[in-house]
């Protein structure tokens, strides 16, 4: 999927979500405070979670601010603010500038590797460990665009955005399931494999096999996250919605924003390198173009957001 198509379905379907009401799939992977609005219809919940899963799965950079900036898209702001809220979306994405070009590093590192037929799992964990390093370092630098973006929405916009947030993070999760949760991983399919099985036309061997190395390769990575971690960050920023605000006085927004970026990184870099030894040449091939376009997309989010 282009990313240009990703982002004017995920805006579309997102205003049908009007204030960011959760999907029933979505709130399931994640505990916390349902938002008060009605739930999103059968079919936009669906185009939501395929396309938002497409990015989730490759784009991890910045952490949970990467949730807030993408969540300013579709507020419905009147034009008095629209152009400040602007400005203020475009400062969060050029501070996570360094974090996007780690992330780039990674997908950089797997298309190279499965182009030349043997991953370098050095580079790959050494970019891994950039993308978490670079992500951490966000939230403090974003906390005074985080603090304007309060004073500039009105009470119900501040709500709206602290659902859209959890939306975010809920989906991220649904989209990097499976693998990874004790007494989950072996049971609960992988939309992952499911989509690369459709793309690449996989056989059922190849999908069953892929399916073992991923698992074994999760279970064998060092430094699992807690994503523990990252829920109660995401429910203190849930304070956004009350008239006095400090994004300052939030505790754990570096270690959330480091721990995201790492699980996603992570899930993602055992996912393909599972995949890689198990694929035609043909299949590969194909792979690695895909991995590139993403690799592209990634400068595409900071391009976009420019002013």
């Amino acid at each position: 999927m282009s990313f240009t198509r990703w982002m004017s379905r995920s805006a579309s379907v997102l205003s049908v979500l009007g204030s960011g009401a959760l999907l029933g799939c979505a709130a399931g992977a994640a505990s916390g405070p349902v938002p008060e609005t009605a739930a999103a219809s059968p079919a936009a919940a669906d185009d939501l979670t395929t396309d938002l899963n497409e990015h989730r799965r490759h784009h991890h950079q910045g952490g949970v601010t990467m949730l807030v900036a993408l969540s300013l898209d579709t507020l419905g702001l009147p034009p008095e603010r629209r152009a400040l809220v602007a400005k203020i979306q475009s400062d969060l994405f050029a501070r996570m500038e360094p974090a996007r070009a780690r992330q780039q590093e990674v997908l950089n590192a797997l298309a190279d590797g499965m182009a030349a037929g043997v991953i370098d799992k050095a580079r790959v964990d050494a970019a891994i460990a950039e993308v978490g390093n670079a992500s951490g370092l966000v939230y403090e630098a974003t906390v005074g665009a985080l603090n304007q973006l309060h004073a500039t929405l009105t009470p119900p916009e501040r709500a709206a955005l602290a659902d859209k947030i959890w939306a975010h993070w809920s989906i991220f999760q649904e989209a990097n399931a499976g693998g990874d949760e004790p007494g989950v991983g072996k049971e609960r399919p992988l939309a992952q494999l499911t989509d690369l099985a459709a793309e690449l036309a996989l056989s059922a061997d190849q999908v069953e096999k892929i399916r073992v190395s991923f698992l074994e390769k999760m279970s064998a990575a060092p430094g699992r996250v807690d994503r523990s971690d990252i829920d109660a960050h995401v429910r203190r920023l849930g304070e956004f919605r009350g008239d006095a605000f400090d994004a300052r006085t939030l505790p754990g927004g570096a270690l959330a924003n480091a721990h995201l970026a790492l699980r996603g990184a992570t899930r993602m870099a055992c996912f393909y390198e599972a995949a890689g030894p198990l694929l035609t040449p043909d299949q590969r091939a194909k792979l690695v173009l895909s991995l590139r376009e993403h690799a592209t997309h990634v400068d595409a989010v900071t391009a976009l957001a420019a002013p």
